[in-house]
């Protein structure tokens, strides 16, 4: 029986001594061979989540579909954990217990996620494609004349972003200290940047719920303030923090890494442009081998716990690795193509409840792209990429490529976005160095909104 010790981690990440470090650089470049170094403690394995907080990562993948499924022995409320480490502690506005459906169980738990299951169920499939559509053919034309780009600035990260705003009803003034906010919580390394970007996003919420309150549309803030529950402000607010979180970070980055490896991979070479049946396969194979959000949801034992060997400590966070659980050895297939046996939705009670919108809109985003610049190259080899360092998120800091310029012709309709440009986009600032002015990504987007 392993015995989950408290103790510190130590430089290197010994698997026989310690824990291993998931907050810093060294984890970032190389989490595979992080996982690698913790297969010898089997099932599960003692890691440190931030400096001097313990915690433990399931990385067998029986081992996390069980846990993911018991939601009677494995409780998703922090409060007591939480308790526990400082006020300060970075990882805190990611796992700090937040009144949302991913954060509560039994009755609770069924409630709010009914709510968001119905606003999510008003949702038409063909409008949603529209919007992605829209918004990916102006970010194309704006790029197609420069021959060079970097597509998650000019494309990965935008994306997601606009369609998200309209999908809740958000105007740019709004949208963009909730695109702040919701990058900084994701990176944040220190307690300063954590408190900073997550007052941002609360502040930037509250705001949105206001104005949907005394404006309703045709939105999913709208519908989940008018829903039969009766959800208050508080609530709503907490449901929108998790569904933007979960739909825009994690959304760039399950398309940035089909990207990468539609335009690295051999095996995609030559059929880029020619149908859907290549998108769909490489959205298949990094949903298990790179998925964009790596590590998280973490259950918390209700009593000491003996699992697989290990006994796993009452009230200590054990993290599912949706990536290391997926490239288990027990259970690696050389097929993944088509099978979505992958756990990077999650299971059980808690599973992603709009697994099929992120979906369709990565498989859009990436068909407009690739047909819209076509002959598209990396204009770096693919190990120079570099990879964004946090412990939740598998993301690209950068995806600079090539392409023979494309002028578009101008739209056949010359009414709202559709006749303003794109806006060069720059990776956004944090919210402490922001200029009074504006600059950055979501600014350039609310000037293009606003037809500046």
């Amino acid at each position: 029986m392993s015995t989950e010790s408290a103790g510190g981690a130590r430089p290197g990440g010994c698997p026989a001594h310690g824990r291993i470090r998931m907050y810093d650089e060294q984890f970032a470049v190389d989490p595979h061979g992080a996982y690698a170094r913790m297969r010898p403690h089997g099932a599960f394995a003692p890691v440190e989540i931030a400096p001097g907080v313990p915690a433990t990562l399931a990385i067998g993948y029986d081992a996390v579909l069980e846990v993911m499924r018991d939601d009677r022995t494995f409780s998703r409320n922090p409060s007591t954990w939480q308790q526990t480490v400082p006020p300060d502690c970075p990882v805190l506005p990611m796992m700090g217990y937040r009144p949302n459906v991913l954060f509560t169980d039994g009755a609770v738990h069924a409630r709010l996620r009914g709510t968001i299951t119905d606003a999510f169920a008003r949702l038409d499939p063909g409008v949603l494609r529209g919007q992605v559509e829209r918004h990916a053919d102006a970010l194309v034309r704006a790029l197609g004349p420069l021959g060079e780009a970097d597509l998650m600035s000019g494309y990965v990260q935008p994306l997601p972003m606009l369609v998200y705003m309209d999908m809740f009803g958000c105007p740019p003034a709004i949208a963009e200290r909730l695109v702040f906010g919701m990058a900084g919580i994701f990176e944040a390394t220190t307690p300063a940047e954590a408190e900073k970007a997550n007052n941002e996003l609360n502040e930037g919420i509250y705001e949105l719920i206001a104005l949907k309150r005394s404006h309703p549309g045709e939105d999913v803030t709208s519908w989940l303030l008018a829903h039969p529950a009766e959800l208050t402000d508080d609530e709503v607010h907490s449901q929108l923090v998790l569904l933007m979180g979960a739909g825009t970070e994690p959304e760039q980055n399950l398309i940035g890494n089909a990207l990468r490896l539609l335009l690295s991979d051999d095996r995609f070479a030559g059929d880029l442009s020619g149908g859907s049946l290549p998108i769909e396969d490489a959205l298949d194979e990094v949903l298990w081998t790179d998925p964009p959000l790596a590590n998280y949801g973490a259950r918390f034992p209700l009593r000491d716990v003996e699992m697989a060997g290990h006994r796993l400590p009452a009230h200590q966070p054990v993290v599912m690795s949706y990536a290391a659980a997926n490239t288990d050895p027990a259970k690696t297939s050389d097929q993944r193509t088509g099978n979505r046996a992958h756990l990077a939705w999650g299971a059980g009670p808690h599973a992603c409840p709009a697994r099929n919108h992120a979906r369709l809109i990565a498989s859009i985003a990436i068909e407009r792209l690739l047909d819209g610049l076509p002959d598209m190259t990396l204009a770096v080899p693919v190990e120079e990429l570099r990879w964004r360092i946090g412990m939740f998120h598998r993301g690209l800091v950068s995806l600079p490529v090539r392409y023979p310029p494309v002028h578009f012709p101008a739209p056949a309709t010359d009414t709202g976005a559709q006749r303003r440009p794109a806006p060069a986009l720059t990776a956004p600032a944090p919210p402490a160095e922001r200029p009074a002015e504006g600059r950055g990504l979501m600014a350039a987007l609310r000037r293009w909104w606003n037809g500046e």
